[in-house]
């Protein structure tokens, strides 16, 4: 059969939820039309349920992944830096159609969101030594605090930076431990439904990442609400909508992280998701343990230790 006779096959996209990719418990989908208004896919439109079995996942899984090696974890993290240099092609293709980039600039943009999960990978076993350590204080003991994870991160990803910025807000919050449940950018969710693919097939255990895709403000509301969320990345709200869920998200202490910059829209996208990212990510979503152990004397001469 001649390629002018082929129907080509549509990708059906779907959510990626405790390492399955379920479609919308409501069964609503909404189209996805690239920078020139062309339709591009239908994406499934998560639901508050959706969002509640996120939650779910994250939290069963979140167990395993806190307790595991930080050299283990950046292991994990490197693989998936490995699996989305095989599929590099793919991102480029969507990040061009979803942000209305040439091919070179959507190229640049997936290499360095490739480079970002290596950055954070090396990171793993290594925040530890800035975020903690022996402190100093008078008196026989030791004082020693050292960073753990907060747990279960809802994660609103930049709205217009629908892959580099994706990777920019999910890498730490996974690398120190913690489990997330992310909202896709709504205008362009494609990329970041297709890392769930990769993810699903890169060691990283299910639930670790969980990733949802439909309209911010519906999905994020249940979210900043729900008690078994520990923290809040808003990232990707503009100001009205932030303020907002801050509100909710006080209900039960979470820890916020507030959108950085605001363009004239109101949302945090003037970030250069390109630029050197720092470690602020890396502590925004870890807590500090601090354990005081006494020293004593050994044998009669009364040296201590």
């Amino acid at each position: 059969m001649s390629d002018q006779n082929r129907l080509g096959v549509f990708k059906t996209y779907k959510l990626y939820v405790g390492g399955k990719f379920p479609r919308s418990e409501s069964g609503r989908v909404y189209e996805v039309t690239d920078s020139k208004g062309q339709w591009l896919a239908n994406a499934p439109k998560s639901s508050r349920k959706d969002a509640r079995d996120a939650v779910v996942a994250a939290r069963k899984a979140f167990g395993g992944w806190s307790g595991a090696t930080a050299y283990n974890r950046g292991q994990v993290l490197y693989r998936v830096a490995e699996m989305l240099e095989g599929r590099k092609e793919q991102f480029v293709r969507e990040v061009a159609a979803s942000e209305g980039l040439s091919k070179s600039k959507a190229a640049a943009a997936v290499d360095a969101a490739i480079d970002r999960w290596v950055w954070y990978a090396g990171w793993t076993d290594k925040i530890g030594q800035i975020a903690g350590g022996a402190n100093p204080v008078a008196g026989p003991y030791l004082n020693l605090s050292t960073p753990e994870p907060t747990g279960v991160v809802a994660v609103l990803a930049p709205q217009k930076s629908s892959f580099i910025g994706l990777v920019s807000v999910i890498a730490p919050v996974i690398a120190t431990g913690n489990t997330a449940v992310v909202i896709a950018s709504a205008d362009a969710p494609l990329p970041a439904l297709s890392l769930g693919e990769v993810l699903a097939t890169s060691d990283v255990p299910g639930g670790v990442v969980n990733i949802l895709s439909g309209v911010t403000a519906e999905i994020a509301a249940p979210l900043a609400a729900h008690q078994d969320v520990n923290a809040i990345d808003l990232t990707g709200a503009d100001a009205e909508l932030a303020k907002e869920l801050e509100i909710a998200a006080a209900d039960n202490l979470k820890r916020v992280l507030r959108p950085q910059l605001v363009d004239a829209d109101g949302a945090a996208d003037s970030v250069d998701w390109m630029a050197f990212p720092g470690t602020h990510r890396l502590t925004a979503f870890l807590e500090t343990k601090t354990v005081w152990h006494p020293t004593g004397a050994l044998g009669a001469a009364g040296s201590s230790y």
